[in-house]
Parts: structure tokens; C-alpha cells; sequence
């Protein structure tokens, strides 16, 4: 998966409408392979980011858990902690 994005389901408060759609966004370039279409291609572009954030929205509210919601700010913590390990900095 595209590292740039990132889990949205299960979280309080719940997946904004800019989180879902920056997740869609960064499909849609990795699908592509343009980060920037070009003119010509900009408004299929813009279309598959509006279907996937669509697909992204329906999908996130029909998913069920048990688990207890995760913390922003807890995950956020551990994404540092993981990456001060990986690169090694303090």
C-alpha cells in the first residue's frame, strides 16, 4: 500500500472529509502514475478521486468492529516512535 495513506477506519473523532479524500488523491496517483495530470487527463483525474473518495466514504461507514475506537494523538505518537526507530533519530 501507498504509504501516504493511511488507516482511516475506527478512529474518534471519525475520518474527516479531507482525510478520505487526500486518501483518495494519493490512490489515484499511485493507480496513474501522475502525481500532476495534465490538462488533457484532469478531469478523469478528478472523476476516479470523486468515485474513490465516494467508495472510501460508503466503505467506512458499512464497516463493523468490536474493537474500542483509536486516539489520533496515541496512533500519532506511535507513528514517531516507529520512525525515530527505523531512521534512527532521537
Amino acid at each position: 500500500m501507498c504509504r501516504n495513506i493511511r488507516v482511516l477506519h475506527n478512529f474518534e473523532p471519525p475520518a474527516t472529509e479531507d482525510e478520505v479524500r487526500a486518501a483518495a488523491v494519493q490512490y489515484v496517483r499511485k493507480v496513474s502514475g501522475s502525481a500532476r495530470p495534465s490538462a488533457v487527463n484532469q478531469e478523469a483525474f478528478d472523476a476516479a478521486v470523486e468515485a474513490v473518495a465516494e467508495a472510501t466514504r460508503t466503505l467506512l461507514e458499512t464497516l463493523v468492529t468490536k474493537a474500542a475506537p483509536r486516539d489520533r494523538e496515541v496512533e500519532a505518537a506511535k507513528a514517531k516512535e516507529r520512525a525515530a526507530v527505523r531512521y534512527g533519530t532521537n
